[in-house]
């Protein structure tokens, strides 16, 4: 599944999910200068949308002792990374569980929504499964598994009990300026409206409705946006999925050398 094209909207509905958390993206915005609208953020916001990207491809398709340390690297991070919280004063690590546990869910459950929705051929109990099997990069980031939802229930379930703590502060708003508008180079601003823009708003239109309402912006009927989504989700895989997989850092095509043509993931063998 996440060979899929639309795992790119997918994560980009996780940044506006993960906003809403306003201890989470504290932790975010006063850690680093990613979603700043100056001009040293710029550098450091791709970066770090990249280096999300190449984690999340490491412990898919790299080997255990790769994703081990890829865990490792992040733990050791975020030991020395704390936040504080300016009504109160209170000082806190960004590594705190609750933290890392809505960052982990905002992210799967945005990768399962938006595939599923776009067409990709899961049943409920290969959902249950995914959601399971993610559970392992859960502990690589220094969460105790046990305590991460497990299937479609849990999971469901914990955000029923996170919402009453979720608002858009100041720091969300950035995020949410930051997605609608990244900076880019001025040759690229007629792209960045005709591209990047439709990708952002999809994947804003992909939220659940609480997100749309604390955001304060309308989105479509959602079963439009499954249209839409659907449609997005065609047109990306005509793609050739060989053609997909050069873009760097080419997780699958040194998986697929490692292990064989067998390897080779296609929805087709969900299936089987």
């Amino acid at each position: 599944m996440h060979g899929d094209p639309m795992m790119w909207v997918a994560g980009v509905r996780a940044l506006y999910l993960q906003a809403l958390h306003p201890r989470a993206v504290r932790g975010v915005m006063q850690n680093s200068t990613a979603f700043n609208r100056q001009k040293s953020g710029r550098n450091d916001a791709w970066g770090r949308l990249m280096r999300t990207a190449n984690f999340v491809g490491t412990i898919t398709y790299g080997t255990t002792e790769a994703a081990e340390r890829a865990g490792a690297r992040v733990r050791k991070i975020h030991t020395m990374l704390s936040a504080t919280d300016p009504d109160t004063g209170e000082r806190y690590g960004v590594d705190e569980p609750e933290l890392l546990l809505w960052v982990h869910c905002a992210e799967i459950d945005s990768y399962l929504q938006v595939a599923r929705r776009s067409g990709f051929p899961l049943t409920d109990a290969q959902a249950d499964r995914y959601i399971g099997e993610q559970r392992a990069g859960a502990r690589l980031v220094g969460l105790d598994p046990d305590v991460v939802p497990a299937n479609q229930e849990e999971m469901a379930a914990y955000f029923e009990k996170v919402r009453p703590e979720l608002a858009v502060g100041p720091e969300a708003r950035e995020v949410d300026d930051f997605l609608l508008r990244p900076p880019t180079h001025p040759l690229l601003v007629p792209a960045r409206e005709v591209l990047w823009r439709r990708v952002a708003r999809l994947a804003y239109a992909a939220l659940p409705p609480y997100a749309h309402e604390l955001y304060g912006r309308p989105a479509p009927k959602p079963d439009t946006v499954t249209l839409q989504l659907r449609a997005t989700g065609n047109l990306l895989r005509c793609i050739p999925a060989r053609l997909r997989w050069q873009l760097p850092p080419k997780h699958i095509l040194r998986a697929m050398s490692r292990l064989g043509p067998g390897s080779r993931p296609a929805p087709y063998k969900l299936g089987r």
